[in-house]
């Protein structure tokens, strides 16, 4: 395998060409090709403002991406993607072992369940297939399938004072069982994906795994093992079998220290210096996604301003750099975006952080917003 020495400015200036940071031709084909996760629900909406998709215009924002849908991909987490690509990743994200299975599920509610592996998995994605014919709030999909599907891949809930099947292998099935997921207000409804963007059927074995991992290492590489297992939901050891083929290693000593990218991209990675770009990038982007926190944010002291247990704010990413974090809400129909700077903004800053607020507020819909630099 092939090896290289570059420096963080690298990787950082590498990241953001790959993921369309720099609104250049061809930025979101290839962020879509992993998925935008919608976690928390409109993080993707703002992933797509932040590569300057005009979302608050459907039809100028397909006519950008191409036809998209929300489905439960990596990890079982919403993702937007690509209609085209639901049959792949329903292959490419089925578990490749009962191992690799069992650690994708492995929770204290349905151990027993869970030692089945694969049997579990085929029997949850088949039940949730048979009941989603027709669009249906989730709690009642969780329910008919709970009732079809084996004892031990269900809990006793005490809120509810019913038995439901395991959350993780509920949302980590769905794709496979070819339902999009569909968010009203607080409400959340799976219905069937189009029929070109469907499974045929509910996978036997897993298929082009690698395939899936090289999409990840061609947006957030390089990147290790660990971070690869990390994004799967799976063990170090089951990635270490599905490493695809044509990588090189890269060395980053002022970085986390080793990782993979694909070498048709080592030339751009040498090449890449830190981008002239601010940008407000929701809680959810892919950018955040990245396993190596301390190369994107090398205070760790900051790190739980940024990546908190829940309810994460979105931050201010200025060259390359996270400067700040952010929230908006809407008051009287004005978007106020309240910025909380981790160091001291300059005025061209300030000027480009309102330009980027007026994005985000055209998204939602609103002319007016105003920006509080907290």
């Amino acid at each position: 395998m092939v090896s290289a020495v570059v420096t963080r400015e690298n990787v950082l200036g590498y990241r953001a060409w790959a993921q369309g940071l720099d609104r250049r031709p061809g930025g979101i084909d290839r962020v879509l090709r992993l998925g935008l996760q919608d976690t928390p629900h409109g993080s993707a909406r703002g992933a797509l403002v932040a590569r300057g998709i005009p979302v608050g215009d459907a039809s100028a924002a397909e006519a950008a991406t191409g036809p998209l849908v929300t489905v439960w991909s990596w990890r079982g987490a919403p993702h937007l993607h690509h209609r085209a690509d639901p049959p792949f990743l329903a292959e490419a994200l089925w578990p490749v072992s009962d191992a690799d299975a069992q650690r994708r599920i492995a929770t204290t509610v349905i151990k027993d369940g869970a030692r089945r592996g694969i049997e579990a998995f085929a029997e949850a994605a088949a039940a949730i297939r048979a009941v989603v014919t027709t669009r249906l709030l989730k709690g009642e999909v969780s329910t008919q399938v709970s009732a079809r599907i084996p004892a031990d891949l269900t809990f006793d809930c005490p809120t509810c004072q019913a038995r439901h099947i395991s959350g993780s292998l509920f949302q980590q099935v769905g794709l496979a069982a070819g339902v999009q997921v569909e968010t009203e207000g607080r409400s959340s409804f799976l219905s069937p994906l189009p029929k070109d963007a469907r499974p045929k059927a509910v996978p036997t074995q897993a298929k082009r795994t690698p395939e899936a991992l090289l999409r990840y290492l061609e947006v957030l590489g390089p990147a290790s093992a660990g971070h690869l297992a990390g994004f799967l939901g799976t063990s170090q050891t089951t990635v270490k079998n599905l490493v695809p083929e044509g990588l090189v290693e890269v060395t980053y000593p002022d970085g986390p220290g080793r990782g993979w990218l694909p070498e048709a991209a080592l030339e751009r990675l040498r090449a890449a210096a830190l981008p002239r770009l601010t940008r407000l990038l929701a809680p959810g982007d892919p950018w955040l996604q990245a396993r190596d926190r301390d190369l994107v944010l090398p205070d760790k002291d900051r790190h739980k301003a940024v990546w908190g247990a829940i309810g994460n704010p979105g931050v201010v990413l200025v060259d390359g750099e996270v400067v700040g974090t952010w929230r908006a809400k809407t008051q009287r129909k004005r978007l106020v975006v309240t910025v909380q700077p981790l160091e001291p903004v300059s005025g061209r800053t300030r000027a480009e952080i309102d330009e980027e607020a007026g994005l985000v507020a055209a998204s939602r819909g609103l002319d007016a917003f105003e920006v509080d630099l907290g």
